[in-house]
């Protein structure tokens, strides 16, 4: 109200607090409170520290909530802090509770902004396997058909040819990815052909566009737009209907074309040059909703709090570099500089901050809110609450602003489980007719050392993904490796020619060749082959001399035994078997990484040498017949400082082969167990 002629209105005793506790030093302070008046300056005043931002939203959302309760009585959270303000939105949807951030959403992160976003930035990484499932898989992704079907052959595509070591760059990289042969199936090539004919109709004008020289900014940016249009379509809905609706699609409309408009006079661009431009430019653009939101409860800024007030004001956020935010230097001018051009010192920002913070701190209720880490790193509290906390410590008045209801409590109880149960270790006992009764030489293994993985495999049915985007790991140098010297062996199993070395080296091309799907695989293996092949040729010139023979390679083989249950077959594929005359068989397994030790081998943790044996001298290797094994040898070849090592276990073959079939005799047995 209006007041006579010369009143002098007398401040609050709210004010004189927070004028008490932010005085600068030096400056005259106001008159203290005394026991009353520090009672009303401390009254609907409340502070909750929180351990995290998760927590800090969840107390917050529930302030506002109680809110509601009250008829009529509006809240306001003030912060700085657009990722709490985020955060406390998303905990109030819980309660179908829509609140109106007054700064909007980056239109970089609404759907249509992201989906031009992940385009661009496929298109610019020539199709690199991260960067197109992100955009493929993205929900306005359908190119032209139903959404679900369409993530079902992104997701196919991805199985095929996206996990494990990268495709060449571009449409050509994915087709060659998809040929049959090069990890890729014939059935599975031939139903990946359409949806890869599609994404190729919709992908090629933009990417081409992209991979050639620099071009007007305008025309990449309209070759984006009708690449994205076309592949947001879906059978029953066109693109631009379903790309630029709603308030995101609008404004995300509105910014291309005010783009189009405004890069006339760009320079030509790259591709990184486009996507460097687009995201920045797109992130100044903010995203507001129109309706729907809910009248009694706001999220404002700093500046829009200047200039309205709630019945309860949440200041959250309240950290150092966060409000006030860091006075950063300008990094193109001095102080003196910036004083002789009459511009303000950083420091002006944190003067208006603290304004701010004042006039809301002023209001009836107030709630103080802050995180005590963030991201995991601890954070010190806003210099506004340390001052007011060191100027009631001077007074004497201590916990001034404890909340009297236990907010921290309320908010972990909203997802704690009505009740715990204790979960027992899983036992896996499936029915026998449902576990395996063929296993592998090398399964043996894994079922020895790790049983879950053949419970995994055998009777869930399930098989691990490779990574995505994965350097080429021991598993591809493995495959290549061994079917370059079964190549090389089958042709030459008697004496080598004089040219060995060369010939080596051309199989070794050709099975390369056949991996250009996966560039990385030549990069990364083709040096070290070409120490392997330098290496092998002469052991293999010095193991010919003293008498051995390549008998057979990539051989099968298999061995039946009794079980409880029926039989159970025993299989084997033998990298190579060599024979020399005086002694019998040498059987010998390739590797590319760590062999075992004698010491892993006779305590039957590693019994694929020793099973092979077994296999053997019973006759299962039907290319062989039966015979004495002799010696077990592994040939470990990395290409690397010693580019191969020819490691002979030194045991009694006959007996280690024996003990192994008992060993896996025995372990049949308990699997037969249905318990």
């Amino acid at each position: 109200p209006w007041k006579a002629p010369g009143f002098k209105a007398q401040p609050s005793a709210r004010a004189r607090l927070v004028n008490g506790a932010l005085t600068p030093a030096g400056n005259e302070a106001p008159p203290p409170l005394d026991k009353k008046e520090m009672g009303k300056a401390l009254k609907g005043i409340t502070r909750i520290d929180c351990p995290s931002p998760q927590e800090e939203a969840a107390v917050i959302a529930l302030v506002m909530r109680r809110t509601l309760e009250t008829p009529e009585k509006t809240a306001a959270l003030v912060t700085p802090d657009r990722g709490l303000a985020r955060r406390v939105a998303a905990e109030l949807a819980r309660w179908d509770i829509h609140i109106d951030d007054s700064a909007g959403l980056p239109l970089a992160q609404t759907p249509p902004g992201t989906f031009l976003r992940l385009t661009a930035r496929m298109a610019a990484d020539r199709l690199a396997p991260v960067t197109l499932l992100a955009a493929l898989k993205h929900p306005l992704a359908a190119a032209g058909m139903a959404p679900g079907a369409f993530r079902a052959q992104v997701r196919a595509l991805e199985r095929a040819a996206l996990r494990g070591p990268r495709p060449g760059p571009g449409l050509e990289g994915l087709a060659d990815a998809l040929k049959p042969g090069t990890g890729t199936g014939k059935k599975t090539a031939s139903g990946l052909k359409t949806v890869w004919k599609t994404l190729d109709g919709i992908l090629a004008t933009f990417t081409g566009v992209m991979d050639g020289p620099p071009a007007p900014f305008p025309d990449v940016l309209t070759a984006h737009v009708r690449m994205a249009e076309a592949l947001a379509a879906t059978g029953e809905e066109d693109g631009p209907a379903r790309l630029w609706a709603g308030a995101a699609g609008e404004a995300a409309a509105n910014f291309i074309a005010t783009l189009k408009e405004a890069s006339r006079d760009f320079v030509p661009v790259t591709a990184a040059d486009y996507t460097a431009l687009l995201e920045p430019l797109m992130s100044g653009v903010q995203v507001r909703p129109r309706h729907n939101r809910h009248p009694r409860l706001h999220v404002w800024g700093l500046l829009e709090a200047r200039l309205q007030q709630a019945d309860v004001m949440i200041l959250g956020g309240l950290n150092e570099n966060t409000w006030p935010a860091e006075a950063k230097p300008s990094p193109w001018m001095s102080r003196p500089m910036m004083e002789k051009f009459g511009l303000a010192p950083p420091e002006r920002l944190t003067g208006l901050q603290a304004h701010d913070f004042v006039q809301a701190f002023s209001a009836p209720d107030v709630v103080l809110t802050r995180s005590d880490r963030v991201d995991g790193t601890p954070t010190v509290a806003s210099r506004w609450l340390m001052r007011l906390d060191n100027f009631l410590e001077r007074l004497g008045v201590e916990t001034a602003f404890q909340a009297a209801d236990p907010w921290l409590d309320w908010a972990r109880g909203l997802d704690a489980p009505s009740e715990s149960r204790r979960v027992s270790e899983p036992r896996p006992a499936p029915p026998v007719d449902a576990r395996p009764r063929t296993l592998s030489v090398t399964q043996i293994e894994h079922w020895i050392r790790d049983p879950y993985a053949i419970y995994a495999r055998h009777v869930l049915g399930l098989r691990p993904l490779d990574p995505i985007d994965a350097e080429p790991g021991a598993a591809d140098r493995g495959i290549i490796i061994h079917e370059i010297l079964d190549r090389f062996q089958d042709a030459h199993r008697d004496d080598l020619p004089e040219d060995a070395l060369q010939r080596l080296l051309g199989v070794g091309r050709q099975v390369f060749d056949e991996y250009l799907a996966h560039p990385g695989v030549r990069a990364f293996w083709w040096p070290r082959f070409e120490r392997i092949a330098d290496w092998f040729v002469d052991y293999e010139r010095n193991r010919r001399k003293a008498g051995f023979r390549t008998a057979v390679t990539e051989a099968k083989g298999k061995i039946v035994i009794d079980g409880p249950a029926g039989p159970f077959t025993l299989t084997a594929r033998a990298d190579r078997i060599d024979r020399r005359a005086d002694i019998g068989l040498s059987i010998m397994d390739y590797k590319t990484g760590q062999a075992p030790s004698t010491n892993q081998v006779k305590a039957g943790f590693s019994p694929q040498l020793t099973l092979e044996a077994a296999i053997a001298e019973a006759g299962g290797f039907q290319a062989i017949g039966k015979e004495n094994v002799a010696q077990l040898v592994y040939l470990r070849m990395t290409g690397g400082r010693e580019p191969g090592e020819e490691r002979v276990l030194k045991l009694d073959v006959a007996e280690a082969g024996a003990k192994a079939l008992a060993g896996l005799a025995k372990l049949v047995r308990a699997f037969d167990d249905p318990g």
